[in-house]
């Protein structure tokens, strides 16, 4: 009876917890792997040593990021080509529903973009900056997860917020962001160069990844002429054309990333001709109703967020 009354208190908090990981960690297997882990802890303690149960649990799930963080960091340096963020794929109709993840995304500090400068950050500036900004908690509370002191622990956040301050693009309403999606895509069936480029943002950049296991931009793609260029060398390596010209008649659907409209590309074999290659998911940042960002994420360890059936 106890423990039925444990769980129950513990699922209670599993939203919360899930989005703090994810936004700590950009990582929704580490996400979930640390609120798993949180919970065995959680049955294994003293239940008269805790207090207050949330706070708790954040403490723990916040410590178990930032030991994830870290390994992460490691992994990076090894890393082929370009890091992103994992991103939640969810359907553009029904998006949501009963799972946490795809629910929290669709606030702002989860989108895509905003991930992608967490991801510039080091393990105790974005475990500083997600616990202060995100959730209020005290320097002194944040000084005793990451083992320093409370005005060291203010320096990190300080530092954090001024690089997401400088770095995060202005949200832009959904209907703005999806209304540049959809000209990209109208853009990239008429198979002209020039008209993609025309619906790119001046400081356009494409970001690849996929660690080396499919072909995608290694560096970081800048200018709209050559992001244009790299799109269509990618459909036609891939022979995703489609019948009449028809971009998304060939397994490109439509889908939420993180709450704004994307496209996530089904796992295509190869037909002789062309080179077979694993889904990936395509995320974007509009800017001024220009498409200033494009992130392909095809490494297909990085894609256990994606909901669809």
């Amino acid at each position: 009876m106890v423990a039925a009354l444990l769980a129950d208190q513990f699922e209670s908090h599993r939203g919360h917890l899930l989005a703090v990981a994810y936004r700590m960690t950009g990582s929704v297997s580490d996400a979930e792997d640390a609120v798993q882990e949180s919970w065995l802890r959680l049955a294994g303690a003293p239940q008269s040593q805790i207090e207050d149960l949330r706070a708790w649990l954040t403490t723990v799930v916040s410590r178990l990021c930032l030991d994830r963080l870290r390994s992460a960091a490691v992994r990076r340096e090894s890393y082929v080509g370009q890091w992103l963020p994992e991103p939640v794929v969810t359907p553009v109709a029904g998006a949501g529903g009963s799972d946490p993840l795809a629910t929290v995304v669709l606030r702002q500090e989860f989108r895509l973009a905003a991930l992608v400068v967490l991801d510039q950050l080091t393990p105790p500036q974005r475990v500083a900056f997600v616990l202060h900004e995100g959730l209020a908690v005290p320097y002194s509370e944040i000084a005793t997860i990451l083992d320093i002191t409370a005005e060291a622990a203010r320096q990190l956040a300080a530092r954090a917020r001024k690089a997401v301050r400088d770095q995060t693009p202005q949200p832009v309403a959904d209907g703005e962001h999806e209304a540049a999606v959809q000209k990209l895509l109208i853009a990239l069936n008429t198979g002209d160069a020039q008209t993609v480029a025309a619906v790119l943002h001046p400081d356009a950049l494409m970001i690849g990844d996929s660690g080396g296991t499919t072909p995608t931009a290694r560096n970081v793609i800048v200018g709209p002429d050559k992001v244009a260029r790299l799109f269509f060398g990618l459909i036609r390596r891939y022979g995703l054309e489609g019948a009449d010209a028809d971009f998304l008649a060939t397994g490109v659907e439509l889908v939420r990333v993180n709450g704004q409209l994307g496209a996530f590309v089904r796992a295509h074999p190869s037909d002789g001709t062309h080179p077979g290659f694993p889904a990936r998911v395509m995320g974007f940042t509009v800017v001024n109703g220009l498409i200033q960002g494009a992130y392909d994420i095809a490494n297909p360890a990085k894609l256990s967020g994606v909901r669809l059936r």
